[in-house]
């Protein structure tokens, strides 16, 4: 965005709580990763038996593991939605695409006006010519036609062939 619009209050709260669901949910993924990391480590004997604090200690990294997963999905709705924001309200930019659009074709529509305004003149002059020589040569008798002819392309007449 070339400018900064000011944004109504409604949209002003949306893009807060998007901009708070991001941060929720990347300090969700961070602090599970971190306990599950923590967890991981060995640790000296304590009070309760190893094969009971390894149980305990696969529960939780399996309930820490589906909450990474939950903020992940989380994640993924939140670009959903935004994508639908941008795409529902981001109405200059679909204004300037429409805008642009609308120039090629003008500029297509000029020049298809520019090549048919010529095509017009072209075929005007050559009907123009075709109808004066029509018109012209009606009242001609054929052996007038045929000295024309010979007078513009005298290699027939040196042939002896004439056109009657």
């Amino acid at each position: 965005m070339a400018q900064q619009r000011a944004l109504p209050q409604s949209k002003e709260t949306l893009l807060q709580s998007y901009n708070k669901r991001l941060k929720d949910d990347v300090k969700s993924i961070m602090d599970n990763f971190t306990e599950i990391i923590k967890t991981a480590k060995i640790e000296d004997e304590t009070q309760v038996s190893r094969a009971t604090q390894g149980e305990q200690d696969n529960y939780e990294m399996h309930v820490r593991a589906a909450n990474i997963v939950r903020a992940g999905e989380s994640l993924m709705k939140l670009v959903s939605d935004l994508k639908q924001f941008l795409i529902l309200n981001d109405f200059p930019s679909v204004n300037e695409a429409i805008d642009q659009r609308n120039q090629q074709l003008r500029a297509l529509q000029e020049e298809c006006d520019r090549k048919l305004i010529a095509l017009r003149d072209e075929v005007s002059i050559d009907l123009y010519e075709l109808e004066e020589e029509y018109y012209s040569s009606r009242g001609r008798s054929a052996s007038q036609c045929t000295e024309e002819v010979a007078a513009r392309d005298p290699t027939p007449a040196k042939l002896g062939v004439y056109y009657h």
